[in-house]
């Protein structure tokens, strides 16, 4: 691609800085002396993109090899996509500029199920076959990663190879073994996948026969190569006290959504909450000292020049050195003005102190998450807070002059009835009472809260992975019961689109038989399906249709015995745990958290993190 030719095109679109690259601390190498060119692709535009935490450590990581290059790849708006398409330009990346189809390696990330379209289409817009069986020996291999890979299956038949778990230690590895095989000549294709899915952590789709059931499920899940293992396990960085983290951090040009240094505090979680795919995913929880993260930190706002640092996890309070870390960062961060962000609070362990000490700089609203409207509700999906913390945690807010607060609630959750709606609006209005509780002059003005609401989704390794997910009639009957029964104005209700939830959640449990329906989406217009403005949910229940698929199957619930899609891939956690979760479940019983008790849920198998200590 010519220069000329992009800024031509940069003319004509809206924010050109998501194309131009040459970022502060961006990497630029001699693209002709590397082995191995490397395209992380994210499927999103590039102020998503460059907010996603994995996408700066696995590129410095790749790019500290002197053998390999890693540059960036991003999918273009749809302005851009039909500059690029107008004028017979492929897919490129950001550091050279290069199209994609030359490299040797692309790596997708795949975040959220509804980012699929946009993987068909980055590939189609470069000029490579979608179907892994249509590439030849000339074109990049196509692997994938990401909290979604643990169940691809609506498109893994699009992917070489899969990695499972975390990728600092597999992604060296798999490049070990492309610059070797490249290096005697470059054999097969399929000999180098044979000698990867030896490798743990590896998937090659193509090494596996799904075979159906009259009825629609799945059968079996049957390697039909000797070097395909019976169950792909996940990897994990066992010592994350020692995990590479990047002491430089690319600096965009135009505002990104989390435009600040992220400092991954620690990786998985101790709680156990039975909805939560990303609890269970990244068990068991490992941390980092403190001392290494202060240091960490000083570094990368040396090398950034941010005014905010925030800690990156799924439970931030939950952080055994929590209290010494944010000591360590106000003593760096107040005198620069530099703020300090918590987000992922617990709101039955944080103190009235904490927030005070890390908010000097400047005070930001907070959300917590009760997820259900009543106790019996919250004991279901085994969160283990009580409407006491509730109301305790937010008086305490309201009387340090926090008058911004966020309540984050589900439903469609499992055995929820027509009362755990309305505790919904009970909970919000008792929320705001207690602001009202505190004297008029002791008080600060403007009180705000929101109330959100998501739909449940059923996603694969959790307690809930067999429940069936509500209808949107269904959903749309518990939203309007919801906002009929919010009574005060100072209560503002938000919910999450039916529509968008019912599409994730046939790809969440879905199968190989949903990808020729992805693909004709796409040639149909289906791209940014996660972004209202472009969502064409129409158009894809037309080509469900089209090819004979059901989608409401795929929301129903499920058998224990039932083979599921996802089967052959393990996270370390054992399905006989899940069973009994969900049978805890079933009696509104809870299960205590990793610290207080271990629950035998497997994942002691790792020899790692909270199940050593």
């Amino acid at each position: 691609m010519s220069y000329t030719q992009l800024d031509k095109m940069l003319m004509k679109v809206q924010k050109p800085t998501r194309y131009t690259g040459g970022e502060l601390n961006a990497v630029m190498k001699d693209a002709k002396s590397v082995d191995c060119r490397f395209g992380f692709c994210f499927p999103d535009v590039y102020e998503i993109a460059m907010s996603h935490l994995g996408l700066k450590i696995l590129y410095h990581l790749l790019n500290e090899r002197e053998d390999t290059y890693c540059e960036r790849v991003f999918a273009p708006w749809t302005d851009m996509e039909a500059e690029m398409r107008k004028n017979g330009m492929g897919l490129f990346a950001l550091e050279t500029g290069d199209e994609v189809k030359n490299f040797d390696m692309l790596g997708f990330t795949m975040p959220y199920e509804l980012c699929y379209s946009n993987i068909i289409n980055m590939l189609d817009l470069a000029g490579i076959p979608v179907l892994a069986k249509d590439r030849d020996e000339d074109m990049p291999i196509i692997c994938g990663g990401g909290l979604c890979a643990y169940n691809a299956e609506p498109i893994a038949e699009v992917f070489d190879f899969m990695t499972m778990g975390e990728g600092e230690e597999v992604l060296n590895e798999v490049v070990d073994a492309y610059v070797r095989w490249k290096k005697s000549g470059k054999g097969s294709k399929k000999d180098y996948l044979r000698e990867i899915a030896e490798i743990e952590g590896v998937y090659v789709p193509s090494f596996y026969d799904v075979e159906y059931n009259p009825d629609g499920t799945v059968k079996s899940i049957t390697p039909n190569e000797p070097c395909a293992k019976p169950v792909v396990k996940k990897r994990i960085m066992k010592d994350f006290d020692k995990a590479y983290a990047p002491e430089e951090i690319i600096v965009p040009y135009g505002e990104v959504v989390h435009d600040r240094v992220m400092l991954e505090v620690f990786r998985g979680c101790i709680r156990g909450c039975r909805f939560c795919e990303a609890g269970y995913a990244y068990r068991p929880a490992r941390e980092r000292k403190a001392e290494t993260l202060t240091e960490l930190c000083d570094k990368l706002l040396g090398c950034s020049g941010y005014d905010e640092v925030s800690l990156s996890s799924l439970s931030t309070s939950d952080y055994t050195q929590l209290k010494e870390l944010t000591d360590n960062l106000i003593e760096m961060t107040e005198a620069k003005k530099i703020g300090l962000s918590l987000p992922s609070l617990r709101i039955d362990n944080f103190s009235l102190e904490l927030m005070e000490k890390v908010q000097k700089v400047r005070k930001s609203g907070i959300t917590f998450a009760p997820e259900a409207g009543t106790q019996r509700l919250r004991d279901v999906i085994n969160k283990n807070i009580t409407e006491e913390n509730i109301l305790a945690s937010t008086k305490m807010l309201f009387e340090g002059g926090w008058t911004n607060v966020k309540l984050y609630f589900m439903i469609g959750l499992p055995t929820e009835t027509h009362e755990d709606i309305l505790g919904i609006a009970d909970l919000s209005q008792k929320v705001l009472d207690e602001y009202f509780s505190i004297p008029k002059e002791e008080r600060a003005k403007n009180i705000n809260i929101t109330t959100s609401t998501s739909s449940f989704i059923p996603k694969p390794f959790t307690a809930f992975q067999w429940a069936k997910q509500d209808s949107r009639e269904e959903i749309i009957n518990k939203q309007d019961t919801l906002k009929a029964a919010i009574k005060s104005r100072r209560i503002r209700y938000n919910w999450h689109d039916n529509k968008i939830s019912y599409l994730e959640g046939v790809f969440a449990r879905g199968d190989r038989r949903l990808l020729p329906a992805v693909i004709e989406a796409v040639k149909r217009g289906c791209k940014f399906d996660s972004w209202d403005e472009h969502f064409k949910f129409h158009t894809w229940l037309e080509v469900f249709s089209d090819c004979g698929i059901d989608p409401d199957w795929y929301l129903r619930e499920r058998s224990y015995d039932e083979v599921l899609p996802w089967d052959h891939i393990s996270i370390g956690i054992t399905k006989d745990f899940f069973i009994r979760e969900n049978e805890k479940a079933k009696r509104n019983e809870t299960t205590p958290n990793c610290r207080e008790k271990c629950a035998g849920c497997g994942a002691n198998c790792f020899g790692a993190g909270v199940c050593n200590e």
